[in-house]
């Protein structure tokens, strides 16, 4: 049986040589708590056995969603490997530590961002928004840009990870790993 975590590390090393845009692109499928689905773009910014991290938010549409219903489903296209990784499991936030190291590492254009957008939520202008960015930058104009209290990371521990490989005339090869207590079953699907 081959380690999933490894295959991962695999096809996302060849991605990340191969994509040129966003190679760490994901589609994050959530569902609110009447069931009703939402999918959208986000960044990986960490993966692992224990899981795969994006940050964002917390008081916009795809946190409230995560936090009422703490399931998600990711989805990786590198559309020019002809490749796809689907990867289902329960959502948690991440630690204090694990965020505002993140967030550290971020340019502090995008710092200034995190506390400047009321993501998700109606804006009135464009103006509105580059204000808002512009009180941000004079207010931390003298030292680090603290991450907002209300920005963190999410992170999603796989229990199922399919692994999809695009093959002529549509007879694909697709290869499922189940989480079975502490290791993981591994199995084909038809294409």
């Amino acid at each position: 049986m081959t380690d999933p975590f490894a295959l991962f590390d695999d096809w996302y090393g060849q991605a990340r040589q191969s994509e040129i845009n966003d190679s760490n692109a994901m589609a994050l499928a959530t569902a609110d708590a009447d069931g009703r689905p939402s999918v959208r773009m986000v960044l990986l910014k960490g993966h692992g056995p224990d899981g795969f991290i994006f940050y964002t938010n917390f008081e916009g549409r795809k946190a409230g969603e995560l936090i009422a219903n703490p399931h998600a489903a990711l989805l990786f296209h590198w559309k020019s490997m002809r490749r796809q990784i689907r990867i289902e499991g329960p959502v948690g936030p991440v630690d204090d530590a694990t965020a505002d190291a993140y967030f550290a590492t971020r340019g502090r254009d995008s710092q200034l961002g995190a506390w400047a957008s009321d993501q998700s939520r109606p804006l009135p202008d464009r103006q509105t928004f580059m204000d808002r960015y512009d009180a941000m930058a004079a207010r931390f104009a003298d030292g680090p840009v603290p991450r907002p209290p209300h920005w963190s990371g999410f992170c999603v521990t796989p229990h199922r990870i399919e692994y999809w490989q695009d093959r002529e005339h549509r007879l694909h090869e697709r290869r499922v790993f189940t989480r079975s207590g502490d290791g993981w079953s591994e199995g084909l699907l038809y294409p």
